[in-house]
């Protein structure tokens, strides 16, 4: 049974079998997301992904047990600072937050955490947090990825020509549209393209040879930093509909797997 932990009273708690339960543990963050996306967009995808994901998992398995963490608003960011409205955690005080709420658990008793991660700046924090959670206090520390952003289903939602397609494009912009449209603006939107990047054969903001990008690396065509990647004008509610819905379809084999791990 899915449940969000918040919503347990005590005595409730202590009835979980903390040792079969996994605790999902959403990670958001507070940045930029060009001229027409909310600041929140990864914290409001974080929320809706945990909603998604509870549909599609208790398809599989209605007795799946699992407790819903809070989603964490604010992760780390540095590559967006300079953009008004941004916040961001420095790494180690993100790690020793995250560190200290692995450990509470821990102490309760939990043995799987799942962390799903909704904005990639999270990520190397989190990979080398996992390592020692298991180290410290032999809770395995799962890490999933919120976004199917390479499958099929999810690559046919962005328009033709619309090839940078990435941070705040119109795959991010959609998901937001299918959770509140109220918060988009199109009207404003503008495209962005790495532009440094642009005519190289192998050095890229990601990939097998490339550097830790920044949100000014990303700009119009006309030169101005925009910090996105590719044209969000495409976006609609139906397409982020259609990958929030392939992402926590992609998740189920997987939490499956984490469920019945050994441990």
């Amino acid at each position: 049974m899915i449940r969000n932990y918040h919503e347990l009273t005590r005595l409730e708690m202590e009835s979980v079998d903390r040792e079969k339960t996994i605790v999902m543990i959403p990670l958001g963050a507070l940045e930029q997301h060009g001229n027409q996306a909310p600041l929140g967009t990864d914290f409001l995808i974080a929320g809706a992904m945990t909603e998604y994901i509870k549909k599609a998992v208790e398809e599989a398995d209605p007795d799946f047990p699992m407790l819903i963490f809070p989603p964490m608003p604010i992760g780390l960011s540095t590559e967006h600072r300079n953009f008004c409205g941004s916040i961001t955690f420095k790494p180690d005080t993100y790690y020793h937050m995250l560190y200290d709420i692995g450990a509470s658990l821990a102490h309760h008793g939990f043995k799987k955490l799942a962390f799903l991660v909704c904005h990639g700046g999270n990520t190397p924090v989190v990979q080398v947090l996992s390592r020692e959670l298991r180290s410290d206090f032999g809770l395995y520390a799962f890490i999933l990825s919120s976004g199917a952003f390479g499958h099929p289903d999810v690559k046919a939602t962005v328009s033709p020509g619309n090839v940078w397609d990435f941070h705040g494009g119109e795959m991010e912009t959609s998901m937001v549209m299918a959770i509140d449209p109220s918060l988009v603006k199109l009207e404003t939107s503008e495209a962005g393209e790495p532009s440094a990047f642009i005519g190289n054969k192998s050095l890229m903001p990601y990939g097998s040879v490339s550097i830790s990008w920044m949100g000014e690396d990303w700009r119009t065509k006309e030169g101005k930093a925009i910090g996105i990647g590719g044209d969000p004008k495409g976006a609609t509610a139906e397409k982020g509909r259609i990958i929030l819905e392939t992402s926590a379809r992609e998740l189920v084999q997987g939490l499956l797997e984490i469920r019945d791990f050994k441990i």
